[in-house]
Parts: C-alpha cells; structure tokens; sequence
C-alpha cells in the first residue's frame, strides 16, 4: 500500500484498526510516533548497488488507554509530513513492537489495515547459484487432457 493509497482508505472510515498476521487487532489506543522516509543504499551479495525508499509508520502502545487516533487526525498527519519531509508516493512499512521491533508490509481489506509479513530474500540468485525454482504442477491437473489429440499436451 502506498502513501495515497492509505490516505484514499482513511478517509470514509470512522474508526482505524490495524490487524496482525495472526488476526489480532492492535489495541485501539495506539500512538502514531513517527512518519518518515526511509531511503537504504546497499549492495546484494551478487556485487549490485541498489536503492530502495519507503514511507514508514511506526504504531506504539502505550497506558493512554483514552486515546483513539482518529482516521481524519492520521490524515493530517500524514498531509504534514508529505509537506515538512516532502514524503514521496512511496510504499509504507509499518514499525510495531512484538519480541522486537518487527516490520510489516500494509494492505487494507476494507474494514482494517492489515499488517502482512516481510521475507528476507537473495537478490542475486543467478550470481549465488541458487536455482530458479520451477512452477509445481500437480499430475492430476493433466488427467483432464486429452493425450495425443490435436489439442493434447503430449503429441
């Protein structure tokens, strides 16, 4: 989800709620304490520089247990930082504290921002040697086709 995506779902909602991969919610008094952009200039372990940006948001709890932000308050919010930190569309990544502090994707099912789940990944799979994993296809899938018919698969 992107910066405009998130302020285009926000704003006919009442109510924000964001969920965790395993279904919970995260408690409705959290704190938005912190938009930014995060830019990261590396280098894969095939030897590529690359560049990557997101738009973080990091959610904290805290004994506020009054507190609800507002979907109209985290739109101004967000307006202020795209204006003071010239925010690019970008995607966002949320920052919430589990065990550690944990990082998520964000989607939006209509009702609640889901937060989804992040991979590591090998950037550089044809340098490291790793093999292109092929499509699995299941042989009852096939049994519906007919073999060696001019429209088969076989012939």
């Amino acid at each position: 989800m992107t910066l405009s995506e998130l302020k285009s779902a926000l704003k006919p909602l009442q109510n924000i709620a964001f969920q965790l991969p395993n279904s919970e919610l995260v408690p409705s008094h959290f704190h938005v304490t912190e938009v930014g952009q995060i830019n990261k200039t590396f280098i894969d372990c095939g030897g590529t520089l690359r560049d990557e940006s997101v738009i973080s948001l990091q959610l904290w709890n805290a004994n506020d247990y009054d507190h609800r932000l507002h979907p109209e308050k985290l739109v101004h919010i967000l307006e202020l930082s795209e204006e003071k930190l010239g925010l690019k569309d970008l995607d966002i990544e949320v920052e919430y504290q589990g065990d550690t502090i944990q990082k998520f994707g964000l989607d939006f099912n209509g009702e609640n921002f889901l937060l989804t789940t992040k991979q590591t990944d090998c950037l550089a799979k044809d340098n490291c040697g790793i093999p292109v994993e092929k499509p699995k296809v299941k042989l009852a899938d096939l049994s519906n086709e007919p073999c060696c018919s001019p429209d088969g698969n076989c012939c």
